[in-house]
């Protein structure tokens, strides 16, 4: 199977991290929705990272969606998702608040480096910035109430945490400060150093 996008989308790499955790062999291709969009469009027409080619020729979009197959394919015995009911709730909720970190670190980017400055609109800008703080702040209390574990395991939500951190450090960094998110800064800086993101360093 090959998965195609840059690692320094959140997307893409969340997908190859969980990919390494769950056990699965995925060959990474580093195409570009801008650089080689012509390229990306020959293999997925909705030119969408990150996209995973199958054995078969199928392909599938989203990473959410691309991690829920290779669940499928690991088998319950190696989730990165919790069983119990409760614990499985909360890594929804901590995934949820990362994947809406990193929409709104991808929404600031293009809006700085795409757009023309004589046409961006400051208040939807100051929206955006509002709710990325938002998000980062609802994260840090979470694990305030309940730390993620540090124990040479990781799981999903601390996958997906991770990343997003680490891109919006990357892309948007003037948003984010290290002392105003201590935990969420200090599980990263852990996260990074397992062997599965070392293998998969963001700047692909």
């Amino acid at each position: 199977m090959k998965l195609i996008g840059m690692l320094d989308s959140p997307y893409v790499r969340r997908v190859a991290i969980s990919a390494k955790r769950l056990g699965i062999d995925l060959e990474q291709q580093s195409v570009s929705v801008f650089r080689t969009f012509e390229q990306f469009k020959q293999i997925n027409p909705v030119v969408k990272a990150p996209t995973l080619v199958l054995d078969d020729g199928e392909v599938l979009m989203d990473s959410t969606l691309i991690i829920d197959y290779l669940e499928a394919l690991a088998g319950p015995g190696r989730s990165l998702m919790p069983q119990g009911i409760e614990q499985r709730l909360r890594a929804l909720r901590l995934i949820g608040l990362a994947l809406a970190a990193s929409e709104k670190s991808v929404q600031l980017y293009y809006e700085r480096n795409l757009r023309p400055a004589e046409i961006q609109f400051q208040p939807w800008v100051e929206r955006v910035e509002g709710q990325l703080a938002a998000a980062w702040s609802a994260l840090e209390r979470e694990l305030e109430k309940q730390p993620l574990p540090s124990d040479g395991s990781i799981g999903q939500d601390g996958i997906t945490l991770a990343v997003a951190w680490s891109f919006t450090n990357l892309v948007v960094p003037d948003q984010v400060d290290a002392a105003q998110f201590p935990l969420i800064a200090a599980f990263t800086a852990y996260a990074e150093g397992l062997e599965a993101f070392v293998a998969t360093p963001i700047d692909g």
